[in-house]
């Protein structure tokens, strides 16, 4: 057993030493950060709820790797997000700009919301006019005074014992 061990132990320092840092993503740590930068900015048209710069899927590894050549051709931030807003529209931006063709994106939200408060306040209208308030009788009166009376006297009794 000490020397299933002992080996186990071997095999993973030696995993450990072996391993390297990882890799940077561009030769310039400037060029990285103006990509992170413009990415960041922008949405993941696959996950759609989360940045460019931080989706895993291989569309948004298309696109920084799109935006890096970009950035290295010395296009400006600028350019190369209307080159994407070009290509993919202003959906890809996180906060796209307000024009007649995305008030939809900036005004739905609300009326989406309006709706459903107007909707809740004509439900719960609705609802208390369709309760009826219905009166009791002199009898049925008399009916719950004896049974309360009733159950009274059993509690009064239960608690003699």
């Amino acid at each position: 057993m000490k020397h299933l061990f002992l080996a186990l132990t071997s095999v993973l320092f030696l995993h450990i030493a072996y391993a390297n840092d990882a890799a940077p993503l561009a030769d310039d740590p400037v060029t990285e950060q103006r990509l992170i930068t413009i990415s960041e900015e922008m949405r993941c048209l696959v996950c759609q709820n989360e940045s460019l710069a931080g989706s895993r899927s291989d569309l948004a590894n298309d696109l920084r790797r799109e935006i890096r050549t970009l950035i290295k051709e010395g296009k400006s931030d600028e350019q190369i997000r209307s080159f994407m807003v070009d290509r993919y529209g202003d959906f890809v931006l996180y906060r796209p700009p307000v024009k007649p063709i995305t008030w939809l994106l900036w005004i739905g939200p609300f009326v989406i919301l309006v709706i459903g408060i107007a909707f809740l306040f004509s439900y719960l209208r609705r609802r208390n006019t369709l309760a009826s308030t219905k009166t009791l009788s002199p009898e049925d009166n008399q009916k719950i005074d004896a049974l309360l009376n009733t159950l009274g006297k059993n509690d009064r009794n239960d608690s003699n014992v």
